[in-house]
């Protein structure tokens, strides 16, 4: 009875509802779907298929056995369906079993029925209905065919659900509650596209009707689709599966296991501005827009002769060339799901465990492909949506919103945006290109192998303005944004896979050059910890430790424009094995100058935390008072030192504790001050100085902030 009525009660919560759902039964998964008969060629199926090369145990026996398993079990109709849709394509020649041609054929439609329609939840709980990610959203942890699978509701019926988009789920056979995880009837197999985007950019240019016809020819104009069909590193399945590449050693304070990734995938993110978008601009109809249409529309805008060295022929492979230009700031080399455009964790007022209503801006900032350039993404409580390149005024405690002025510091967004600044696409190009959905926007929803595409109404173009006030902005990036294989591996916030209060510890090999972006030498201990509700007081509650000699180089996104920045790194000095680390900085990987002494990672605002000892620090931290001129005082002093005290933007918990900012030890230290220039690649290299193993390089976020940002006489830099 008690289960009963708290389930009616999620499903009122949702909105959906629950009243022919089954409630409980000791049956596990296996016993429940064997014993109806229009489960039974699934039942079958699951039979045939096992669960891996490596052994002989079948999909069947799996889900009989103790668990978390989410299955969307289509019913002996759905396959029949299925079957028929396969023999429509000529895959087949009659729809029934028999009608493959091959073995080989048969086999992968197998594993496509059986390995996409089950979620392994591992140690964590299976989805219920209640459980399911927002409209358009993954879900947190992928399928046993590694791929993540979209939830899309009805617009006027949310009681309607479908997987991907293809696979109705039943509403009434659903949510049933079983000793080892939840079924889920579904209409339809759930049979993802093994298309990638390159794939995808072919049809969609011959297809007005997907939405994406226009930028699907724009790619291909700039021959991008060898470079957009990537999605595997073989080399890397083969020395995984043969066992070359190891686990690191337990991580010396978590005391735990570091494991490696078991693939290395490529991934992409488009941004696309949809057919619609071109037809209301070019005034023609989406089949007569040619690649010529767009190019002309371009070059009149004007809005690329501020890059140095734009070229403006029909090279579009070139990255100067301003229609590769145009393309490549659409494109991130990495696979980024909905949810994690923008990752809310910690920061202050926002409630992880509950509402998960945005609060404060928060951002994120991607290098594209092509000419090195940044793109930001962007979602607050008053943009009601994600944005890209959004520049509001936000009240922070400065200039009109200063303590003298109307004394509103909650860094939440004024409603004004500053003036443009140089050449733009729009009057209003500061409020930022909302991203859509599909269900909104009217394109394709396919899932896509290895890229999610997201459509946008308005023309996305790194302007002048764009770059302009990017860089008249304090720039704080979280140094996974910086690796894509973070992300395309679902390494970067998997919070799906591990409880509440655990710490999560992933590795990353030094003997292959497993991120792109890093090249780590012989002796360095790799790790990459998510503290996910474990009270981390990092942004977004991750961190990535180094242990023993470590020596690694990494690659820095570019800056928006050229002039003196510093680049600051977040510390956290309250473990007792910080290390200490010499800092190099430069374009030239391989030959780059020390930037200033060795950088102390023991050294915090009030102590040096070392092993056995504590000693007090000079650097002059002192915890905000109600005075701000005296607090502007504290904060020059510490600049003198090269310290600052760490932002206001977040908290050690879940969005209600202290603020970081008044915590001794957490800390940003300026690192660097220079000239820098837009375009350029930049590289830093970390080498510890200090002859210990087991001593821990601690490494969180970096900010980019510009001489207007941080020597202002007129408005002085905030506290978030």
């Amino acid at each position: 009875m008690a289960a009963a009525l708290l389930l009616a009660m999620v499903g009122c919560t949702e909105q959906i509802d629950s009243s022919a759902r089954y409630v409980f039964t000791n049956k596990t998964i296996t016993e429940y779907l064997s014993g109806l008969d229009h489960y039974s060629e699934y039942v079958r199926l699951l039979g045939s298929m096992p669960v891996s090369s490596y052994t002989e145990t079948t999909m069947k026996q799996l889900l009989s056995a103790r668990g978390h398993y989410t299955v969307f079990a289509p019913t002996n109709d759905a396959i029949q369906l299925y079957l028929d849709s396969l023999c429509r394509k000529g895959i087949i020649s009659e729809p029934t079993w028999d009608g493959f041609p091959d073995e080989s054929t048969l086999d992968s439609i197998r594993k496509v029925i059986v390995f996409n329609s089950i979620l392994d939840s591992g140690d964590q709980p299976a989805y219920d209905i209640s459980d399911f990610p927002a409209h358009e959203h993954e879900f947190g942890l992928a399928n046993m065919n590694n791929r993540k699978l979209r939830v899309f509701y009805g617009t006027t019926d949310l009681d309607s659900i479908s997987i991907d988009g293809i696979a109705t789920v039943s509403k009434k056979n659903r949510g049933i509650v079983l000793s080892n995880g939840y079924v889920h009837q579904v209409e339809n197999v759930v049979a993802p596209s093994d298309g990638r985007l390159g794939d995808f950019m072919r049809q969609w240019s011959k297809k007005p009707g997907s939405g994406y016809c226009v930028m699907s020819k724009l790619l291909l104009a700039c021959g991008m689709v060898d470079t957009l069909n990537a999605y595997r590193d073989e080399t890397w399945e083969r020395l995984y599966q043969t066992r070359q590449v190891k686990d690191l050693p337990s991580h010396t304070s978590v005391g735990q296991v570091g494991t490696i990734p078991q693939h290395r995938f490529f991934g992409f993110t488009l941004f696309a501005e949809t057919d619609h978008f071109w037809e209301e601009t070019l005034s023609k109809a989406v089949e007569d827009i040619t690649v010529e249409d767009v190019c002309a529309y371009l070059q009149n805008s004007g809005l690329f002769d501020y890059v140095p060295g734009t070229v403006y022929d029909e090279d579009y492979r070139n990255e100067l060339n301003y229609l590769n230009q145009f393309v490549t700031y659409h494109i991130l080399p990495q696979r980024i799901g909905r949810e994690k455009l923008v990752i809310h964790y910690n920061e202050t007022g926002y409630n992880y465990s509950s509402s998960k209503v945005p609060t404060i801006p928060i951002m994120d900032y991607y290098q594209t492909m092509g000419l090195p350039r940044m793109l930001k993404t962007y979602e607050s409580l008053e943009s009601n949506g994600i944005y890209l390149n959004r520049f509001p005024v936000l009240r922070n405690g400065r200039g009109q919103f200063g303590v003298y002025q109307q004394n509103i510091n909650d860094y939440h967004e004024s409603g004004q945006f500053p003036r443009i600044k140089g050449s733009s696409t729009t009057p209003n190009e500061n409020e930022g290109i909302r991203v859509l959905t599909s269900t909104e926007a009217g394109t394709d929803p396919s899932s896509i192998a290895n890229a999610v595409v997201y459509p946008i109404e308005q023309l996305l173009v790194c302007t002048e303005n764009v770059s302009n006030t990017m860089s008249s902005q304090r720039i704080r990036f979280d140094a996974c944004c910086t690796m894509p294989e973070m992300m395309n591996n679902d390494i970067r916030q998997t919070r799906a896979y591990y409880p509440y209060g655990a710490t999560n510890v992933r590795a990353i090999p030094t003997n292959y050059p497993y991120l792109s972006g890093v090249e780590i030498r012989e002796g360095t201990l790799f790790y990459y910890l998510q503290g996910y509700m474990s009270g981390y007081h990092n942004l977004q509650g991750d961190e990535f430790n180094i242990i023993g000699r470590y020596d690694f180089t990494m690659q820095l996104p570019p800056v928006p424009r050229a002039g003196q920045y510093e680049i600051r790194f977040g510390v956290a000095t309250g473990s007792r094995v910080r290390s200490m680390a010499q800092v190099y900085f430069g374009t030239n990987r391989d030959r780059m100058p020390a930037a200033g002494i060795p950088m102390d990672l023991r050294m915090g605002g009030l102590e040096k935390r070392m092993e056995n000892i504590t000693v007090p620090s000079n650097v002059g931290w002192e915890a905000d008072t109600d005075d701000e001129e005296y607090n502007d005082r504290v904060t020059k002093a510490m600049r003198t030192k090269g310290f600052m005290k760490a932002p206001y933007a977040w908290c050690n918990a879940n969005g209600s504790g202290s603020p970081v900012r008044t915590f001794h030890y957490m800390s940003r230290r300026i690192i660097i001050n220079t000239f820098l220039e837009p375009y350029k690649n930049y590289y830093i290299r970390f080498q510890s100085v200090l002859d210990a193993e087991a001593k821990e390089f601690f490494m969180d976020y970096f900010e980019y902030v510009a001489k207007e940002v941080y020597d202002n006489p007129e408005e002085s830099e905030d506290i978030w």
